[in-house]
C-alpha cells in the first residue's frame, strides 16, 4: 500500500475534506517538494497512495497540513495570530515494503498523530 495521510477534524467531528497538504522527502535541514494535494470528502489523499509499495524508499519525508487555511474556510473565528498555522510532520520510512500511514487528528488548538495501519 505505500504511504497514505488522512486527517480528522476534531472540533467539528468530521473529516477534514479540502484540507491542502504538501508531502516532502528530506536530507538533513533540505525538503523537496513531491506534491501538493487537497484531501477528498473522506479526509484522505486522493486518488491513491501517496508512494505505492514500488516507488517508496526508505528515507525521511515531511507532511505539511494547512490548518490554519482548512478551519478559516470552515468558519471558525480564529485569533490573530492562530495558535496552529501548518502542521509539519517529519518521519521515517525503514521498510519500504511496509504500509505507512500518518493520520492527523487535529483541531485549531491541538494535534496529534501516530503511525496508523
Amino acid at each position: 500500500m505505500g504511504l497514505s495521510t488522512h486527517v480528522l477534524d476534531t472540533m467539528h467531528g468530521c473529516p477534514a475534506a479540502g484540507m491542502t497538504v504538501e508531502l516532502y522527502t528530506t536530507q538533513g535541514a533540505q525538503a523537496t517538494l513531491v506534491k501538493r494535494f487537497e484531501l477528498n470528502h473522506d479526509g484522505r489523499n486522493p486518488d491513491g497512495p501517496l508512494y505505492d509499495n514500488e516507488s517508496l524508499k526508505v528515507g525521511t519525508y515531511r507532511l505539511v497540513f494547512d490548518v490554519q487555511g482548512y478551519f478559516a474556510r470552515t468558519g471558525v473565528s480564529l485569533p490573530e495570530p492562530n495558535f496552529l498555522n501548518r502542521v509539519s510532520i517529519d518521519f521515517g520510512v525503514a521498510h519500504a515494503d511496509q504500509h505507512y500511514h500518518v493520520p492527523l487528528l487535529v483541531s485549531p488548538w491541538s494535534y496529534s498523530t501516530y503511525r496508523g495501519s
